[in-house]
């Protein structure tokens, strides 16, 4: 059974407003990988059959923007740069930090870890392209004969190169 909720005579900000405001708060945002996100994954498994001599590469799953999430730089956390939650539910009285996002040497190179349910965790590799604000990442397992690689796409939403936070008026 849902609450009803009743009507405030306050405004009411959702999380991705919020969100919103947080990274069009000066251009810090713009050229980082601070932002919101829309996710897209492409699973492959290559390997050579049974009987044959030759290898194959086949998709297995593809999913295409499946999930909006927020990127933001956490510094109260020495063990993680950045921190990613999901956008999907509205109204939720708390959100889920579902990934971190760690730098190496190289200023556009990653390890993420997303982080799932009963303290499991999963590592990809990303890298962040500035000019077209993409973030790929890469994980691979072998499986038999099999290859198996997990490529996550994020193409940013917000803030863009260029977006200016535009004021509403009420």
């Amino acid at each position: 059974m849902q609450l009803r909720r009743k009507p405030s005579p306050y405004e009411q900000l959702e999380f991705a407003d919020m969100a919103k405001l947080y990274l069009g708060k000066d251009r810090t945002s713009v050229g980082t990988i601070e932002g919101i996100y829309s996710i897209s994954s492409l699973v492959t498994k290559k390997g050579k059959g049974i009987l044959s001599s030759t290898e194959k590469e086949k998709t297995t799953e593809r999913n295409e923007n499946y999930s909006t999430v927020v990127i933001i730089h956490d510094s109260q956390n020495p063990n993680r740069d950045f921190m990613e939650i999901p956008l999907d539910k509205d109204f939720q009285p708390s959100y889920s930090v579902r990934g971190e996002f760690t730098g190496l040497t190289d200023g556009n190179v990653m390890v993420y870890k997303q982080l799932e349910s009963r303290g499991r965790e999963t590592t990809y590799t990303f890298t962040y392209d500035k000019s077209h604000d993409i973030l790929e990442g890469i994980r691979t397992e072998n499986e038999g004969n099999f290859t198996y690689t997990y490529k996550l796409t994020y193409l940013k939403l917000f803030p863009k190169g260029g977006t200016e936070l535009k004021k509403q008026s009420y």
